[in-house]
């Protein structure tokens, strides 16, 4: 087993209590321990395959990695972390058996990676979930809860007080201080960035008006990787930012609640309410049943009661037939550990959600339709 990093990515960061750690573009993360899970499932194929792409699931595939090699004697994955972008275009050229992306395929992609498996369509398996939090370190207030409206205003600047009205009227009998809000949020491009705008432009249109990309386009104070904001937080009175699960929790960050159509008192961020959500998520209309696209607005504007809503689904892309079949039976024995049940379980203390099992039935088939 061989996880890696591009060079580009930057420090690493520890779960003091935990082996795993959740990262994001231009993140990294810490000592990830050696316990892993030994699965009892078919195993075959090349007896190694590489794959890189999304950084926000870089310790996830160090624990998948562990098992597979548990679980199938003889059998490894090298993963290198160096972004979405450059997995999928490792995985078009060839290079990789699969490749890592926080968004789905673009038409375009779609047409490279259908050359590199020879006329066969790609497949969506989305294998990683990463709740996105909303952090904050308010003098005398241990949490705070959040409309998206209200959010957008607080992180596009238009709302500058603790104490102003319309954050006043969400939190009941909380002390809020009378001090400015000071909004840090990433300096480099990231698909949590990406992610979280999404979630804004989709949950709040009105408000947030600034577009979404990579790069931050609301107001504050920009710091590098999600551990620089984290710890810009956790150093500075009356700050939030929006950051991966598991920072907040590493920098005992207050985790905000939110609002949804479906939960007018708020949401708090559990891997219970993640799991719901990631429950009650529909998925994109394909002409392939196990093509596995999520509408990101059913997470973000959910339904169902008891749903946080910034979740950040991370897909594997693979050949719906692989033209080598040692190759392409080597993959799907590694989706099947990485997706079991007591492998998922693994997941929970580094901040990525357990797959539910009603999810998992339909990732499963669509796992074992790899030819």
């Amino acid at each position: 087993m061989n996880i890696k990093r591009s060079g580009a990515l930057v420090g690493l960061f520890a779960m003091s209590a935990f082996g795993l750690v959740a990262c994001s573009d231009s993140d990294g993360g810490g000592d990830n321990g050696t316990a892993s899970a030994q699965v009892d499932t078919e195993c075959g194929g090349a007896s190694n395959i590489r794959a890189s792409g999304a950084t926000s699931q870089l310790n996830a595939m160090n624990t998948f990695s562990l098992s597979y090699e548990d679980s199938c004697d003889g059998q490894t994955v090298d993963y290198t972390g160096n972004g979405s972008g450059a997995g999928i275009s490792e995985f078009s050229d060839g290079l990789t058996a699969f490749g890592g992306s926080d968004s789905p395929l673009k038409e375009e992609q779609v047409q490279t990676v259908t050359e590199r498996c020879e006329g066969n369509a790609p497949l969506h398996v989305p294998l990683v979930f990463g709740p996105i939090a909303v952090a904050t370190n308010v003098e005398g207030v241990e949490q705070v809860t959040f409309s998206p409206e209200v959010l957008a205003k607080v992180m596009n600047g238009e709302i500058a007080k603790w104490n102003d009205a319309e954050i006043a009227e969400l939190n009941g009998d909380a002390e809020l201080p009378d001090a400015d809000i000071v909004v840090f949020h990433r300096s480099d491009d990231s698909g949590t960035t990406e992610n979280f705008q999404n979630y804004l432009e989709t949950a709040a249109p009105a408000e947030w008006t600034q577009g979404v990309g990579k790069d931050f386009r609301g107001a504050g104070e920009g710091r590098q990787g999600s551990e620089g904001v984290a710890n810009a937080v956790r150093d500075t009175a009356n700050s939030i930012t929006y950051t991966e699960w598991s920072f907040a929790k590493n920098n005992n960050l207050g985790v905000s609640k939110i609002t949804t159509p479906a939960d007018e008192e708020g949401v708090e961020l559990s891997a219970e309410t993640a799991g719901t959500s990631i429950d009650s998520a529909r998925i994109a209309d394909s002409d392939n049943e196990h093509d596995i696209v999520i509408e990101t607005e059913s997470f973000y504007v959910p339904e169902a009661a008891g749903a946080y809503p910034i979740i950040m689904p991370t897909y594997e892309i693979v050949c719906s037939t692989y033209p080598d079949a040692e190759e392409g039976e080597a993959v799907k024995s590694f989706l099947r550990v990485s997706a079991s049940e007591d492998v998922q379980a693994e997941l929970e203390d580094g901040g990525y959600i357990p797959i539910p099992d009603e999810f998992r039935d339909r990732l499963n088939a669509s796992i074992d339709s790899i030819n």
